[in-house]
């Protein structure tokens, strides 16, 4: 997930980071996992885990890893910046810039850092400038809430215009996702634990990552 260069001409096209729902059954998880990378142009995947001892949990990170490395994206654990070294995985996304901060000494700068539940542009600001690989933008908390989109949008908006590091993207739904793509989105962020409209039917996964795909495509530049 490489820095945006500046003046990028043309512009990448944005990629996906799918969120998974939280695991506890890797290899009940690995068919759902890989309809998913199988059907899109996945960049990340964030491994959310179920509660669990440390050794089941680096035993889960190590059944899922070689499915999405094999598949060129990265595998991120969410929080568990201790298990990163330990299990194969690419790197952590934290929540908050605290937590953020406290993994950055243990993971740079070998492996990825992001940073989402960013309370405020100062935070946002404070990632970047310390290193985070990316920042995120509109993911739900642990209760599910999540900022208003025009709010969403707007940060986005922002950083896009004023920053180099990448900007990922939540998107509640399928309509969310041109929008911040126009805003200048990097990367959108599928799968929401409250929520879950990507993996809610395992059957259909292919079918709906498919649908999202054009709603990704940058629009056409008149020449």
């Amino acid at each position: 997930m490489a820095t945006r260069p500046k003046n990028p001409e043309p512009r990448p096209q944005p990629r996906l980071y799918l969120m998974t729902p939280p695991v506890d059954d890797a290899g009940a998880f690995a068919g759902p996992l890989a309809k998913a990378l199988g059907a899109a142009d996945v960049a990340a995947v964030l491994l959310r885990l179920a509660d669990a001892d440390e050794r089941s949990q680096i035993n889960r990170i190590k059944a899922i890893a070689p499915a999405v490395q094999s598949q060129g994206a990265a595998l991120l654990i969410g929080g568990h910046s201790e298990l990163v070294a330990r299990s194969g995985a690419d790197g952590a996304h934290m929540t908050g810039i605290d937590d953020f901060t406290a993994a950055l000494e243990a993971l740079k700068p070998d492996w990825i850092v992001g940073c989402g539940g960013l309370a405020n542009r100062h935070d946002a600001m404070s990632a970047a400038e310390a290193g985070a690989d990316y920042v995120m933008f509109g993911e739900p908390d642990s209760g599910g809430a999540r900022p208003g989109f025009d709010a969403v949008l707007e940060r986005v908006t922002w950083w896009a215009e004023v920053f180099e590091a990448p900007c990922v993207a939540f998107a509640a739904s399928r309509d969310e996702i041109a929008p911040l793509v126009l805003a200048g989105a990097d990367f959108i962020a599928l799968g929401s634990a409250a929520d879950d409209w990507i993996w809610r039917d395992p059957d259909k996964i292919a079918a709906t990552l498919t649908a999202c795909a054009p709603h990704l495509k940058l629009p056409e530049v008149a020449s």
